[in-house]
């Protein structure tokens, strides 16, 4: 796995595009609130592509603020060129303050909109539960919990990323 975090973009190899102008690197951006939350789900992430067969060395991690931030990260890396599928993962909670749904919404809904606007699959373990404690129960859970969603969002982009391949070279025959 390459850890690209605070490396400026344009510091990134250039990769070879595979069939439909995607790259053929995997990337997933970690908002630093809540780190070893997140931090499951990038590992579960990880692993699950390491099983799929994806090399260590064509998955990049950058690491971000907090969610809020994902969006611009992961826009920059699709329009790059270089990237089969993004992932971001963030725990937004509520702090006391009613912000947690708007965030967690907004930052959703612009990881879709990244996706729709450049073509390359973006994926969100962009997560917000309905009542987050700081407490053993809860962080045990939730630990757990965002292995499997990391490990989701893995199968989601190889399986995202060969599913448009195949259907840019069908679309390319019927031309």
């Amino acid at each position: 796995m390459s850890q690209l975090q605070d490396l400026p973009l344009s510091s990134l190899p250039v990769e070879a595009a595979g069939p439909g102008g995607t790259g053929t690197r995997y990337a997933f951006i970690a908002a630093s609130w809540h780190a070893d939350i997140v931090g499951q789900a990038q590992a579960g992430f990880l692993a699950e592509l390491a099983a799929l067969g994806v090399p260590a060395d064509r998955v990049d991690v950058f690491g971000v603020p907090g969610a809020f931030e994902i969006p611009l990260y992961a826009q920059r890396l699709a329009r790059s060129g270089r990237y089969a599928a993004i992932a971001g993962g963030a725990l937004v909670v509520d702090g006391g303050i009613y912000r947690h749904e708007f965030v967690a919404e907004t930052v959703v809904r612009s990881l879709m909109e990244v996706q729709l606007q450049t073509g390359v699959p973006v994926l969100s373990v962009v997560l917000t539960p309905h009542h987050f404690h700081e407490h053993d129960e809860h962080r045990d859970y939730f630990l757990r919990h965002f292995v499997q969603k990391g490990a989701e969002a893995a199968r989601a982009a190889v399986q995202t990323a060969q599913g448009l391949q195949r259907l840019d070279a069908a679309l390319a025959t019927h031309a």
